[in-house]
């Protein structure tokens, strides 16, 4: 069973379009979000301008997406889709039976998709991708769900996920 001790396993594309949108939120989108405010701001009254508090709340929003973006690139593991050999590892789309009914989700970091799919994303460290993460297809693993109920969860299909 392999792990990711440094952090979150990342694609070489998924790694390069986060530096790249890094780099437009620390550049342009800085210089422009200061912009607006101080516009709002040459408007008057501030706590009657609600163009100025909104372009505020965009830049704390996207304050925090840089402090996230260069947490997870500073500590990304990055790396070659993993093989095709049917264990469950970061990177996998994983279709599973679980209660009766099948899923399919990818697993890994939200970032590792590009958003134009619909895929639902799974982290290792959530209690279904933990339970599941290192088993093969055809393994039926238990997995204890957050309300304290276990289920049996049968891995059906584990293949590298294309972007």
């Amino acid at each position: 069973m392999s792990s990711q001790p440094n952090g979150a396993w990342l694609t070489q594309d998924a790694y390069d379009r986060l530096v790249k949108e890094l780099k437009e939120l620390e550049g342009p989108g800085r210089t422009e979000i200061a912009e607006r405010i101080a516009a709002a701001r040459d408007e008057g009254d501030l706590k009657e301008n609600g163009g100025y508090h909104a372009a505020r709340e965009e830049q704390g929003k996207m304050e925090s997406r840089i402090a996230d973006l260069n947490r997870l690139l500073k500590n990304a593991v990055v790396g070659e889709s993993p093989k095709d050999d049917g264990v469950v590892e970061p990177g996998m789309v994983v279709g599973i039976s679980l209660a009766g009914k099948q899923r399919t989700f990818l697993l890994g970091n939200r970032e590792i998709s590009d958003g134009d799919d619909e895929l639902e994303v799974f982290s290792t460290e959530s209690p279904l991708g933990s339970a599941i993460h290192g088993s093969k297809v055809g393994d039926t693993v238990d997995y204890t769900a957050p309300n304290g109920k276990s289920f049996p969860v049968e891995i059906l299909e584990a293949t590298p996920y294309r972007a």
